[in-house]
This record gives structure tokens, C-alpha cells and sequence, in this order.
């Protein structure tokens, strides 16, 4: 096996060291990617979330005139709470072959593999350029890529395809499911337990509306549409937060959960989401305000991120299987950045080193053999846009 470039590794411990949860600013880390470009001369955009504490980095190596490629990463990471890990989750430990640390996997070192190629990008003669875009928020969402893709837009930056690099063990993946996930707000009406006829239960409603989304999900698994390409070969639902309630001889008056939907390529979300809504509206919602007309079910759409559904013939596609050495490709169940710029109408694939299997996990890790695949990718790729 090529052992990878020390640079590569002493940039991923850096990164790993920032404390990039969603929850807090990514601002150290893209500060110092900003720095580091810098140095090399490398002029950075950064755009930044409405409240300034988090931002997406861009930068163009060769010349921005000319519709480049771009290498996209997330800089946020996972939570760490209530998992056993062994080491430090964010101090880089090298331990039999695989370096530990939050976001090893997911995904710091495809973007340490990014920076550390950067100088050799710089040096060869680029016919066409390659595009760096870190963005912030991906795990709650893929919120940044949003701010990113309309700053591009504005400054008249269109890119000629992308590639994401999620965990895929370096294998290129043309296509993954959509993600919505919605918030569900029910008002009911208090009142003392001993007259619970005459109140409205926010937590009985939810739970209605909460069962009727379970019914969806068990129909979408057995109607379809069904695609066996992807390992969950359907549409799926889940409501995964719930909370409400204030004491149990009360009959609650608010009630609020968040449930997911991820929809194969090519389904109808709205189509979906409609039938929840008209339940809601027509059949919980009569009989709520048959009590009081201060009751109500409020349903918001919180986060987003597009389906991907890049075709095999596709140019991108047919680019990242000969720069992957790897012929076959693959469809993925979790959702990327990549589907906003596929929805942009950027062709995009999804390769990069580790395994999904490893991440969000204690002791998440990435092994040396990853990084070193990814490397070469990365110098096919400069051999490539220097023809």
C-alpha cells in the first residue's frame, strides 16, 4: 500500500481538532483553510449564514474564466455526547493502520486530501480549473450549500460539474435519495385530566398524526415505488423527535415533533407531504375546533437537501470511474450537498475515502489505505484538467 503524504495527515489532524459540531461556529476552521490558501496565494470567497458565526469557503485554482470542477466537503461534524469513545474525539490518534478522531470519515479528510494537493494543482498547468467549496451545515440539512450556490449565481461563477466527496470507499456513487424534514407544531386545549372530554389533547392529535405518517411509510414499503439499487429500496418516513405535555393529571395544550422524509430520485415529495397536510387539515383539524377554534396544526419544512440522479453515461460519471480505477458504480441511502448542485444543474457524482459505516460512530476512523486511494484520485484528476 502507498502510505500517504504526511502533509495530508498533519492537515486532517488540524482539522479534526476543531471542534466543528453544527450546534457551533465552523469560523476556526474555515479561518484557517482561508490562511492556509492564502500562503499559496489563493484568493478565497467566503459566505457566511445570517447570523455571521458560521461560513462556506470557495476558491478557484487556475483560471476562474473558464468553467471549472468542483471538490465539495462539509466542515461540520456529528455530535459526540453519550458515545464511548477511546481517545479524544477531536485529537487525531493514529492507531493500527486507521486515524481516529470525529470527521476522519465524515468528511475532514477528503478535504485534508483537497489542501494538501492544492500546491501541486497550482504548479501544473491547469487548462481548466479546479474549484475548492467547503460548506457549513450539512449534517442538519446541507443549509450552506444553499448560501453558496446563490453567491455563485450572483458572481456569475457556473461550474462545469462537482464532486462530493462523502465516504463512499473511493468508489464514484451517481445517485442518492432526497431529504425533507418537517416540524409539526399541534395546539390543543389545557384543561384539568378529570375533564378531558371537554379539552383538547395536543399529544393525542400529534400521536394521530404521527400514526398516519407510519401508515404512509408501511405503504410506500409495500406499494412502492420500489428501485433495488439502493440498499432501502423505497421511499421511507419516520418521525424521530417528540415532546409535549407538562404533567400527567393535565391534558396538554402544545405538542411538537420532527419527522423525516427520503424520497427515491424521481418520486414527488410534495405529492407525499400533500396527503399529510389534507389529513391534518380535513380530518384532525374539524374536530379539534369542534371544541375550541384556538386549536390548531401548524407543519413547517425546516431543512432540505434535493435528490441526486446523475446518469452513468453522464460525462462526470464516466470522469470519476476512469480517475477511481473502478468501473462500477452505485447509488446511496444518506443525502449529500451533491443534490443541490445536481437541482443547479451541475452533473455531480459522490466519491471519496472511508465508509459510511464508520461514521457518526464512537471511534469513527479513516484508514490510511482511504487516503492514499483518495491522493491518487486527486493527482488523475490534476493529470486530467491539464490535458
Amino acid at each position: 500500500m502507498t502510505a500517504p503524504n504526511p502533509a495530508t495527515l498533519d492537515i486532517l489532524g488540524t482539522l479534526i481538532g476543531f471542534d466543528t459540531v453544527s450546534r457551533n461556529s465552523n469560523l476556526g476552521l474555515i479561518e484557517w483553510m482561508r490562511d492556509y490558501l492564502g500562503k499559496l496565494g489563493v484568493e478565497t470567497r467566503l459566505t457566511y449564514d445570517a447570523e455571521g458565526g458560521k461560513a462556506n469557503l470557495f476558491a478557484t485554482l487556475g483560471d476562474e474564466h473558464v468553467p471549472g470542477l468542483v471538490l465539495c466537503g462539509h466542515t461540520d461534524v456529528v455530535p459526540v455526547e453519550g458515545q464511548p469513545w477511546d481517545s479524544d474525539p477531536f485529537k487525531a490518534e493514529l492507531r493500527e493502520g486507521r486515524i481516529y478522531g470525529r470527521g476522519s470519515c465524515d468528511m475532514k479528510s477528503f478535504i485534508a486530501c483537497a489542501l494538501s494537493a492544492t500546491p501541486r494543482f497550482l504548479e501544473a498547468d491547469l487548462r481548466q480549473p479546479l474549484h475548492l467549496a467547503f460548506t457549513y451545515d450539512e449534517e442538519v440539512g446541507s443549509v450552506g450549500v444553499t448560501t453558496l450556490i446563490r453567491d455563485l449565481g450572483r458572481a456569475g461563477i457556473r461550474p462545469a460539474g462537482c464532486i462530493v466527496g462523502e465516504p463512499t470507499s473511493m468508489q464514484v456513487m451517481t445517485a442518492h435519495k432526497g431529504i425533507r424534514l418537517y416540524r409539526c407544531r399541534v395546539r390543543g386545549l389545557e384543561a384539568h385530566s378529570s375533564l378531558a372530554p371537554s379539552a383538547v389533547n395536543a399529544i393525542e392529535y400529534a400521536a394521530r398524526l404521527v400514526a398516519f405518517i407510519c401508515n404512509l411509510a408501511e405503504e410506500a414499503q409495500t406499494t412502492g415505488p420500489h428501485d433495488a439499487t439502493f440498499s432501502v429500496p423505497f421511499t421511507t418516513m419516520q418521525a424521530g423527535v417528540i415532546a409535549g405535555g407538562t404533567a400527567p393529571n393535565i391534558v396538554p395544550r402544545d405538542c411538537e415533533f420532527q419527522f423525516d422524509l427520503r424520497y427515491l430520485p424521481g418520486s414527488d415529495p410534495d405529492h407525499i407531504y400533500a396527503r399529510i397536510e389534507r389529513y391534518a387539515e380535513h380530518s384532525l383539524l374539524p374536530r379539534m375546533r369542534a371544541i375550541s377554534q384556538e386549536t390548531g396544526i401548524r407543519l413547517d419544512l425546516i431543512a432540505e437537501a434535493p435528490d441526486l440522479d446523475t446518469a452513468d453515461d453522464d460525462p462526470m460519471t464516466v470522469l470519476g470511474t476512469r480517475l477511481a480505477g473502478n468501473p462500477a458504480t452505485g447509488r446511496v441511502g444518506f443525502a449529500t450537498d451533491g443534490g443541490h448542485f445536481h437541482r443547479a444543474g451541475i452533473a455531480t457524482i459522490v466519491v471519496g475515502p472511508g465508509s459510511i459505516d464508520q461514521a457518526h460512530k464512537p471511534n469513527e476512523f479513516i484508514a490510511l489505505e482511504q487516503i492514499a486511494r483518495c491522493e491518487e484520485f486527486l493527482s488523475r484528476l490534476r493529470d486530467h484538467l491539464a490535458q
